[in-house]
């Protein structure tokens, strides 16, 4: 009887491992696979992910409305779903845990998770967009519309995006309402505060009180000034694709090179067409 009951167990399990494997191999096709199924199911991911990164951007003006906790969980919600079939479709969980926008992503669940405790970090959801440019589910629609030369442009004005929201965010959350006379009343005057302080234009009739505003708007201006050189260079710099040489390695080419420019290795750059 021992026998004849073990034998219905393992194949219990033996059907549940199977079964897991199976979600596992098609979640990883769905994330990484080029068919028109996979593709359409990237699409609508992504869509999502910019209407959650939309509410991000939104969230100051929208806290005190009455269905904002409603949507804040209902966005957790997916985001969890999101990063349990990431886990899923990766073929090493362990690694892909270490990835630093997974743990961004995850720290991100968690302001969402607790947003009356979290409140004040609740502005580096923005990051989220960040995380976002590091999959290829973001750029390979733009790749396939021959925008995929312009990346590091388009990477460049995204950085320089979240740089201002997040400065935004921390402006007010630190800032907003301090003082008999405050400069900075609402989330409008943090983001013109940062503007103007990124740029350098420094109109002087919105400034951070006291000696860690000031030190604060240090930090802001080099950051951003940084971000601007870098957004320039990627601008105006000729355009290269990422094709690395297999004789010396180098990465970068012009779309049209036919020789690696560093070895003068015969090249076979395929068009954006993928030909």
């Amino acid at each position: 009887m021992n026998k004849q009951e073990d034998k219905p167990v393992n194949g219990d399990r033996a059907d549940r491992k199977a079964g897991f494997a199976g979600l596992r191999s098609r979640l990883r096709l769905l994330y990484h696979s080029q068919s028109p199924v996979a593709q359409r199911f990237q699409a609508a991911v992504l869509i999502v992910d910019l209407a959650i990164i939309a509410f991000f951007i939104a969230t100051p003006l929208l806290r005190e409305n009455e269905a904002f906790l409603w949507i804040d969980y209902s966005i957790a919600a997916l985001l969890l779903a999101d990063l349990v079939a990431r886990a899923l479709a990766s073929t090493d969980i362990l690694r892909w845990l270490r990835q630093m926008p997974i743990i961004i992503d995850i720290f991100i669940l968690a302001t969402l998770l607790a947003p009356t405790w979290l409140v004040n970090l609740g502005f580096l959801r923005i990051l989220r967009l960040w995380t976002l440019t590091r999959t290829s589910t973001f750029w390979r629609p733009l790749k396939k519309r021959r925008l995929g030369l312009y990346q590091e442009p388009i990477q460049a004005v995204i950085n320089l995006l979240v740089f201002l929201f997040v400065v935004t965010g921390f402006v007010y959350t630190s800032f907003a309402n301090r003082g008999d006379e405050p400069s900075i009343a609402g989330y409008v005057d943090a983001l013109y505060f940062t503007v103007a302080t990124v740029t350098t234009t420094g109109f002087g009739d919105i400034t951070l009180p006291g000696t860690s505003g000031k030190l604060a708007s240090i930090v802001i201006m080099i950051i951003g000034i940084s971000l601007f050189v870098r957004l320039a260079q990627a601008i105006f710099r000729p355009a290269k694709v990422h094709f690395p040489c297999p004789q010396c390695g180098l990465q970068k080419h012009d779309p049209d090179a036919v020789h690696c420019k560093a070895c003068g290795h015969i090249l076979n750059i395929p068009d954006s067409g993928g030909h």
